[in-house]
């Protein structure tokens, strides 16, 4: 079919993108309306088929995000059964020292055993001060707990910077690819710092900030085609845009990007509340086509098996699915000077666009989800109910997706 031709073909012409460059949010707990934290990251990387999967560690069960041909033992963002949480940004400023690239990398590897052993903000920093040296890493790592604790780790071989998030004025902080503790003049993902902060104040000075939701952060930045530097922003000038070009943009410092592979929020727990309260909600793919899917934090597995997918994501799948549209409508094979362009016709379009299916899927998705995480906040049922519920529900996640996008899957 056409679906798996394309699917195939576009694979066949991909090639090796940018190296790790992702865009992430830590807001504190004390901002939030209802006392917990949220932490959010788009990931860009070379590794375009991502899934989340579920781990049983050696002293708690997690979920993460990871690579779908991943056999274990990495993960991208993720959160366990404690109520900790990590992931991380690459830096490219940190390293200084002549550790070899043999050794390096090892991000995925540390969130993955943190993720396993780390209950708190405080046995995090334990894990990194009892780690063996070079810890072959260069990156920014954001956590989050069930203590409130809210912090970044600028973290290179050697040493780490903390900063915490629960300090910081506005009560959140923005995070690309440069580690401030770093050498600023291999400072990397500044235009996109600029434009996610500029987006996150308006959203602070609106009064917004408080109120914010998982896929308002999805919706707002890893859907923004907004470019601080260059003072432009394509969704809000949409019709203006498209009447007067091709509808064709250089692909340059927006936060979605060709290279990215996911947009996730995890939603956490204030103090003392139950962990299995939090929630992750994933967009697989490229966030223009894909939709935000909700799966609860458990000692057991309960992800929608079309999204966790190993070692390929095929044609029913959330980050399949995804792609396919992306490469149909989006993005172009990387012949001659096509790869640096980005092709916003279907995406911004008054009418039927690729976003108003995604927020049409996402709406429905949330209409079915919300009552039922809202009786287990609110007790009305316990948490196994909840967790059987989810189950059958979810079930009906897929199709609410593809029946969305249906007038851009069934076109040849």
């Amino acid at each position: 079919m056409a679906f798996r031709y394309v699917l195939l073909l576009l694979a066949l012409l991909s090639f090796p993108l940018r190296s790790e460059c992702c865009t992430s949010v830590i807001i504190s707990g004390k901002v939030t309306a209802d006392g917990r934290p949220l932490m959010w990251k788009n990931r860009d990387t070379d590794h375009l088929d991502n899934s989340l999967r579920h781990f049983r560690g050696e002293r708690y069960s997690f979920t993460g995000l990871v690579n779908s041909d991943s056999e274990g033992g990495e993960v991208w963002i993720g959160i366990n059964t404690a109520g900790f949480a990590v992931m991380n940004t690459a830096s490219y400023c940190l390293k200084n020292d002549d550790v070899p690239s043999s050794m390096m990398d090892r991000e995925g590897i540390l969130m993955y055993r943190a993720l396993e052993i780390c209950a708190s903000l405080d046995d995090f920093e334990n894990f990194l001060d009892t780690l063996s040296r070079p810890m072959g890493v260069e990156a920014n790592f954001g956590c989050i707990d069930a203590h409130g604790g809210a912090a970044w780790y600028e973290t290179g071989n050697f040493s780490y910077t903390k900063i915490d998030v629960n300090e910081c004025h506005d009560g959140f902080y923005v995070v690309t690819n440069f580690s401030v503790s770093g050498d600023k003049d291999r400072w990397k993902g500044i235009e996109r710092h600029i434009t996610a902060q500029g987006i996150f104040n308006r959203m602070r000075d609106n009064g917004f900030l408080s109120r914010i939701r998982p896929c308002d952060i999805i919706d707002s930045l890893s859907r923004s085609y907004r470019q601080d530097m260059l003072g432009i922003d394509l969704v809000r000038d949409a019709d203006e845009f498209l009447s007067g070009t091709s509808g064709l943009a250089a692909d340059l410092d927006f936060i979605p990007r060709r290279s990215t592979s996911a947009s996730v929020v995890i939603h956490g727990v204030g103090i003392g509340e139950e962990p299995s309260r939090a929630v992750i909600w994933a967009a697989l793919g490229y966030p223009a086509t894909s939709v935000t899917v909700p799966v609860p934090v458990s000692g057991s597995c309960h992800i929608p098996e079309e999204l966790s997918s190993y070692p390929v994501s095929g044609e029913d799948t959330f980050c399949g699915v995804s792609s396919y549209l992306k490469w149909k409508y989006v993005f172009f094979p990387d012949i001659s000077s096509m790869s640096r362009y980005v092709c916003l016709k279907h995406v911004l379009r008054s009418d039927g666009s690729l976003m108003d299916c995604a927020r049409e899927a996402e709406k429905r998705i949330r209409d079915i989800f919300l009552p039922l995480y809202s009786s287990y906040l609110s007790g009305r049922i316990s948490k196994e109910e909840y967790m059987d519920e989810y189950d059958i529900v979810s079930s009906s996640f897929f199709g609410i997706y593809t029946d969305s996008f249906e007038n851009y899957l069934h076109t040849d």
